[in-house]
């Protein structure tokens, strides 16, 4: 039998070594000759582009060209699978998601209607409650300015549409709270108590597959830098609620929950992609990255839930080096 091969697509790369690594060794396993494409703002300035096979640059995901030059990259290198890698590149993508697949292409993002509730805070929190997933309470700035005694103080605040930690704030009393902010903001009960990051894999079929928590044992610029895999059932229920709550959810996605000692665990949040710490799960057995390369070369699937528990991730860092 001919070797499969195919060529995918990382989009705004960065940093994402750790990602392109695994996509490798899933490659590896399966015996697919695999071409690495890397895009990026700034690709001379990317480790992952300079480890790429090929590197593009792109301009910024809020650009109205943005999904025509992902479609012109495919086109160019007959790439098979294009992962993006940050939120806001999510909508565009998912919108053109028709014109990805003329061209034999699949795009790893969930339909729009998917996307518009992931990338909503707020509207994310008010699903999950309706579908009965814990969240904590929740309020935009207009409720939080009428009923501030619907919220325990002091509060936490984030942008409703933000992402990366961006613009992350706390507010003691009612009195610190500003009467304006620059885009539209949540405000959440404060909770207490040790973070986990769960990552869920839904095959094309919608069938949830895997659900693998870790505990964020240290976190450096929003992203794990210490982590530990950890099995409980409580959180693979919430997880399985989630995938009800969004019945059109696929491929890999990720939440936040803060396992608060008197409240329990709430979900803050569902980023629909690979997060920051996939790797950690990747090398937990939790393949994500193979069993996308399975759906897109049409290989029997080996997607599973059996991942090892008690595995730690311990980064640091290294370097690429060019010229």
């Amino acid at each position: 039998m001919a070797r499969k091969c195919l060529a995918i697509l990382i989009t705004s790369a960065g940093r994402r070594v750790g990602l392109l690594q695994c996509f490798r060794a899933a490659a590896e396993r399966l015996d697919v000759d695999l071409t690495i494409i890397a895009c990026d703002l700034n690709p001379d300035e990317s480790a992952a582009c300079a480890l790429a096979d090929h590197a593009a640059a792109v301009p910024r995901c809020d650009s109205p060209d943005y999904a025509t030059s992902i479609l012109e990259i495919v086109r160019q290198h007959g790439v098979s699978l294009v992962i993006p890698t940050i939120d806001p590149e999510l909508m565009p993508l998912a919108q053109a998601a028709p014109a990805f697949a003329n061209l034999g292409a699949r795009v790893h993002v969930s339909p729009v209607n998917v996307i518009e509730v992931v990338r909503d805070k707020r509207l994310t929190i008010q699903k999950l409650s309706e579908a009965g997933v814990p969240v904590p309470r929740t309020l935009d700035h207009q409720e939080l300015l009428e009923r501030p005694q619907d919220i325990s103080w002091p509060i936490f605040a984030k942008p409703s549409g933000g992402s990366a930690s961006r613009g992350l704030d706390v507010f003691e009393t009612l009195a610190d709270v500003p009467s304006e902010f620059p885009e539209p903001m949540i405000f959440q009960d404060k909770l207490n108590g040790p973070e986990y990051t769960i990552n869920m894999f839904v095959d094309a079929s919608g069938q949830l597959c895997t659900v693998i928590p870790h505990l964020r044992i240290q976190i450096r610029a929003g992203e794990v830098e210490k982590g530990e895999t950890r099995r409980r059932n409580d959180l693979q229920t919430i997880a399985e609620g989630i995938a009800q709550a969004l019945p059109d959810l696929r491929g890999v996605a990720c939440f936040q929950i803060i396992d608060d000692p008197e409240h329990g665990p709430a979900v803050l949040e569902i980023n629909a992609r690979f997060g920051g710490g996939y790797p950690l799960a990747d090398h937990a057995g939790a393949q994500f990255a193979q069993w996308l390369l399975e759906e897109v070369a049409e290989l029997p699937s080996t997607a599973n839930n059996n991942w090892r528990d008690g595995v730690k991730m311990m980064r640091y860092d290294s370097a690429v080096y060019q010229g």
